[in-house]
């Protein structure tokens, strides 16, 4: 039997000051976007289904109070999200989700506009963007 991998992610249920920053900071540099998302993402060796109450249970990741972890259905960013790692493997890799006035995800153009503009340093990051 092959291990599958899967990933989680976990972000904050409380007020995000990192994303509410990195919207405002989008909007002063002409990036048409009305709401930012983030969480960590994290890569599993998953045989057996029971991650996420191992990722629960991990207090070096997770905190019940402030944390939720959710199984992404993919390995991949979805539409109006660009996933941020380091190219050094260091720190978990990061999503970041873009949304329009409409509340539906921002174009490829505008996220591609947000990644260049700041959301990564290509010196020390590597940009995964989902796309239409």
């Amino acid at each position: 039997m092959t291990m599958q991998k899967r990933v989680v992610e976990i972000s904050l249920k409380i007020p995000d000051n990192t994303a509410y920053t990195a919207l405002v900071a989008l909007r002063r540099l002409g990036v048409d976007v009305a709401r930012v998302e983030r969480g960590e993402l994290r890569a599993f060796d998953d045989g057996d289904g029971a991650l996420l109450e191992r990722v629960e249970s991990d207090e070096t990741i997770f905190n019940p109070n402030i944390h939720r972890v959710t199984l992404r259905e993919s390995g991949a960013p979805e539409s109006g999200e660009v996933w941020i790692e380091s190219l050094d493997g260091t720190v978990p890799t990061v999503a970041w989700r873009l949304f329009d006035a409409g509340d539906r995800a921002v174009s490829g153009h505008a996220l591609r506009t947000a990644v260049d503009r700041l959301l990564c340093n290509p010196s020390i990051d590597r940009a995964i963007v989902g796309c239409d």
